[in-house]
């Protein structure tokens, strides 16, 4: 959903600032007034989810001191600036220290709207950018993403820590749509190079003369990226599609590694796609090269492989969806539980996405089954196949699980709500969670 955009107005003259305030209300901004710069920077931080209209002649601090601060605390954000009849330099020093645009008054309330809409659309892209700079370097929010408590899930949180703090050059290899490049972000975030640069580089989406440029340079003038291998200096590069690599850069790449010596300077993360039977990255990479990388390796686990995990994703994920498109997330049958546990999810967590979506998009429109979305990805399969042979008790258990779950979220551990919901005394309920490793506390 998109951040709600606020507009802080800042005028010592009371009348304007209502006038504003009422325009751009009617415009449908969410508006807040300060009588001072002092008052307003009380509350106009860094991260602030809005814009600034301030005018230039104010008591106290004026307004090119409150822009200066204002750039001073954080140079991105949007201020509009009003200026008096005919105070053309002043705007202009205005718009050099930083500011987004001015009005000159009288102005034009309409220009004011659009300004107002400019300024937010480019407010809400930049904070937008810098959630996801803060996510993609937040270990701790990585590893939330890695959503699952089944065995092979533990395990692999717990080499990403493990890896994390290592230095050698790590192989990350698993089949498609299982999450390698998260776990690349996580393996960078979680150690010593957080800090450092995180540099992506698909192989397999260029040319070989792209790629080479990419990767190696020469870096022409008119040019204003460096080639990857010296904007990772320091941090983290990582390869995607490293098998897509020719001979001839698997040998520059392998004289990079060479000329480093160990500890690395820079981490190198290669990412394996390989999908062709009976093919390895092994196969694809020559051997002295391939050790190198493979000084630590990561396998991703397969969706199959992860049991109850895929209720805990599914149902995260149709929330995420029900509260895009507003509306509620589908309920799901015991029927249906079984039939998620049992498919076998050659895209994984990706083809899972998909399902998640169309099934809350389905549940919209009040017709289609989660079966009816499985079976249109596989025609083949038939429902009641599972390439894991699990006994019907573990469908059952799993089932029972997501479903008190689930009802303990929407009723906020009310035990008196979901007993009535679910039909269960108290003693089954609380024998129930304990069973499943429930605790009210963790809804509340």
């Amino acid at each position: 959903m998109a951040q709600a955009m606020k507009i802080a107005i800042v005028d010592d003259e009371q009348d304007m600032r209502q006038s504003i305030s009422q325009w751009l209300a009617l415009s449908g901004y969410d508006t807040e007034t300060f009588g001072s710069a002092e008052e307003a920077l009380k509350v106009l931080g860094p991260d602030y989810p809005g814009i600034v209209i301030s005018d230039i002649k104010m008591p106290g601090i004026d307004g090119m001191q409150f822009l200066k601060k204002l750039m001073g605390s954080d140079s991105t954000l949007p201020v509009i600036m009003i200026t008096g009849h005919g105070d053309v330099p002043m705007a202009v020093e205005a718009m050099r220290v930083g500011a987004f645009d001015f009005l000159e008054k009288p102005f034009n309330p309409d220009r004011m709207s659009e300004l107002a809409k400019r300024a937010t659309n480019a407010r809400r892209l930049t904070l937008d950018n810098r959630a996801l700079r803060r996510e993609l370097s937040d270990g701790t929010q990585l590893m939330n993403k890695l959503i699952g408590a089944s065995p092979v899930m533990e395990r692999l949180k717990e080499d990403i820590l493990d890896l994390g703090q290592a230095d050698g050059h790590v192989l990350i290899d698993g089949e498609t749509g299982t999450g390698k490049t998260l776990v690349a972000h996580a393996l960078h975030a979680v150690g010593s190079r957080a800090g450092k640069k995180f540099v992506l580089v698909s192989c397999g989406a260029l040319e070989e003369e792209a790629l080479t440029k990419r990767l190696f340079g020469p870096m022409l003038p008119e040019d204003t990226q460096l080639p990857a291998i010296e904007e990772a200096r320091g941090g983290t590069l990582v390869l995607e599609d490293i098998e897509a690599l020719s001979d001839t850069l698997q040998a520059r790449l392998l004289n990079v590694i060479n000329e480093q010596g160990t500890p690395a300077e820079t981490r190198i993360i290669a990412i394996s796609n390989l999908q062709e039977a009976g093919r390895t990255c092994e196969d694809a990479l020559r051997p002295d090269l391939f050790y190198r990388l493979a000084a630590l390796r990561l396998t991703m686990p397969p969706l199959r492989q992860r049991g109850e995990d895929i209720l805990s994703l599914f149902t995260r994920l149709s929330e995420q969806f029900a509260d895009e498109y507003g509306c509620d997330a589908p309920q799901v049958s015991a029927q249906e539980a079984a039939q998620l546990l049992q498919a076998p999810w050659p895209g994984n967590v990706r083809q899972l996405i998909n399902i998640a979506e169309r099934a809350v998009l389905q549940a919209r429109r009040g017709s289609g089954t989660i079966a009816s979305l499985l079976m249109s990805d596989h025609e083949e399969m038939q429902p009641v196949m599972t390439t894991e042979g699990k006994p019907l008790k573990e469908y059952v258990e799993a089932f029972e699980r997501m479903l008190i779950d689930n009802t303990m979220r929407r009723h906020k551990g009310s035990i008196a709500s979901v007993m009535e919901e679910l039909c269960l005394p108290r003693r089954t309920l609380n024998e129930k969670m304990a069973k499943y490793g429930l605790q009210r506390s963790d809804y509340l």
